[in-house]
């Protein structure tokens, strides 16, 4: 494959991925889940697609920032609820040779940022713990338990989405 072509591919793959996590968070929006001092962004679970590569880690962050200004989030939220995904992804990346641990950035980036954003932008009454813990939930269930079966799935198909060139496939050869 050409240079061009991976290029090509590469933002095709982030923009995939950026799609699916606005998608996902209207989803999780419609349910009243998206925000809050508790909440579980279905979204969050594709900051683990930088297992299988890494265009996933603007995939999410762009993704994040539209879903952020889209379903009207203050302005802190917009700025570092997409900070969070971003530094989430990053910590994925760094940990994708390992299934379990590429699950656990997104969780930690989000606990400690986000229930800044919680009392400060949005003004929720509650001790900083307290949103920590609640985000950390969340994102335990959408990060590690959604993130580990949509490992699952994708890891029979991980060559024919994301190309014989993802670092997936070539650690597994």
């Amino acid at each position: 494959m050409t240079k061009t072509n991976n290029r090509t591919l590469y933002i095709v793959h982030a923009a995939i991925i950026a799609a699916f996590y606005v998608v996902l968070t209207y989803i999780a929006a419609g349910f009243d889940l998206a925000s809050g001092a508790i909440q579980v962004r279905f979204s969050e679970c594709l900051t683990i697609l930088p297992y299988f590569t890494n265009a996933a880690v603007p995939g999410v962050t762009l993704g994040c920032l539209i879903a952020n200004i889209v379903t009207g989030s203050a302005m802190p939220d917009v700025i570092f609820g997409t900070l969070a995904t971003l530094l989430g992804a990053v910590g994925s990346y760094f940990f994708r040779n390992n299934r379990l641990l590429v699950s656990i950035p997104p969780v930690v980036a989000n606990a400690l940022i986000i229930p800044f954003v919680l009392k400060y932008a949005y003004g929720i009454e509650g001790s900083l713990v307290f949103f920590a813990l609640t985000v950390g939930a969340g994102e335990i269930i959408t990060c590690v338990i959604f993130g580990q079966l949509l490992i699952s799935v994708l890891n029979p198909v991980r060559g024919k989405i994301f190309g014989t060139d993802s670092e997936a496939v070539r650690k597994k050869k």
